[in-house]
């Protein structure tokens, strides 16, 4: 691992989980954490319903947008974690893989996007513990 370590989060649309669990470890890491996102095939614009759900709990991704997934992002990160991307996520030796398998948010209501929002805390806190980073924030 580098001094400081890098995660990457990667699904399909880079629109609602990857971006969740990304404002998710942005918070919880108090950047101790470098972030990345990204999707095998990008929206256009992050979902609106995992936007309110992050707001509702003090964390604002509306100045994000769905990017693009490149061999060098992979590359510069430690830490791959892939959320439904299947085979279009690219494999390299050396890299740490973690597929979480997570129910998608598109097209879901607020009240089915909020468990999928607090699943992915639960998972960023225990990835933190991995990485040996105290949390910052609750």
């Amino acid at each position: 691992m580098t001094p400081t370590p890098s995660v990457l989060f990667v699904c399909v649309h880079n629109a609602g989980r990857s971006q969740m669990a990304a404002g998710w470890l942005r918070h919880l890491s108090g950047g101790a954490v470098e972030v990345r996102s990204a999707g095998s095939m990008p929206a256009d614009q992050i979902n609106p319903v995992a936007v309110d759900a992050m707001l509702e709990v003090g964390i604002d991704i509306r100045a994000e947008h769905p990017k693009v997934l490149t061999p060098e992002a992979v590359q510069a990160s430690d830490v791959v974690v892939t959320m439904g991307c299947g085979d279009a996520c690219p494999f390299y030796p050396g890299k740490r893989y973690e597929d979480w398998v997570l129910e998608d948010p598109a097209g879901q209501g607020i009240d089915a996007v909020r468990p999928i929002r607090d699943e992915i805390r639960t998972r960023v806190l225990a990835l933190l513990a991995e990485l040996d980073v105290a949390p910052a924030a609750g």
